[in-house]
């Protein structure tokens, strides 16, 4: 670790605000096409653990929907430091399996666990997601399991592909999303960094962590 980045430790360690529990990282296919991507992926969601996240989300947007499944099988070989489910975007065909356990050669697409502390989405957007949920709902209504007068947001939440809400959410390069979470993201912090994914290291991961602490979170009020 160089001089700055321990500063930067240093700052965050001693901050009096809570680093976030819920981290959310928004790449492209672009991104993963450089020198190394993987492994500052890898490292990035170690820096995450690190410095006191709880879980880390990773959402990888695709132009071409068929270099998905090359994505996936790749980032299941991701060597991250904690069980890894890796999800692509064909709902009935589901690609999770815990990174680093598919042999090489091996496509078959075995469950993972869907709570997995590290989850990667690949060509998941999120309208698409969204969509997804609210045919869930319908499918429900028209069996009778649910009338439309009591759907709530629970209801909706807990038919996403993972529920659960990051609390800041970080992306390289450009302002926008990526169509990432719609639904999740609404309360997170985002964070843009100035570099683009090739450059990302430890000290612009910090960067967004004590940009967080510094942060008032309103939540929506």
């Amino acid at each position: 670790m160089g001089l700055y980045d321990a500063y930067l430790a240093t700052r965050h360690r001693l901050h009096d605000a809570a680093p976030p529990a819920h981290v959310a990282l928004v790449v492209t296919e672009r991104d993963l096409l450089a020198d190394g991507a993987f492994d500052t992926l890898s490292s990035a969601i170690g820096w995450a653990f690190e410095y006191g996240a709880e879980r880390v989300t990773v959402s990888v947007s695709v132009l071409d929907r068929a270099v998905a499944p090359t994505l996936v099988r790749e980032l299941r070989r991701l060597d991250a430091p904690a069980e890894t489910v890796v999800r692509g975007p064909d709902a009935d065909d589901p690609a999770e399996e815990p990174a680093g356990d598919a042999p090489d050669g091996d496509d078959s697409l075995d469950v993972g666990d869907p709570d997995a502390l590290v989850r990667i989405l690949v060509g998941l957007g999120g309208k698409a997601e969204f969509a997804g949920a609210v045919r869930e709902l319908a499918h429900d209504v028209a069996d009778g399991e649910i009338t439309p007068e009591t759907i709530d947001e629970s209801d909706v939440a807990d038919r996403l592909l993972f529920p659960e809400e990051p609390d800041l959410v970080i992306k390289t390069g450009a302002e926008r999303l990526s169509d990432f979470a719609i639904w999740q993201s609404v309360y997170a912090e985002l964070y843009f960094t100035d570099v683009n994914w090739r450059d990302f290291r430890r000290r612009e991961y910090l960067r967004a962590v004590l940009d967080y602490q510094d942060r008032q979170r309103r939540f929506g009020r």
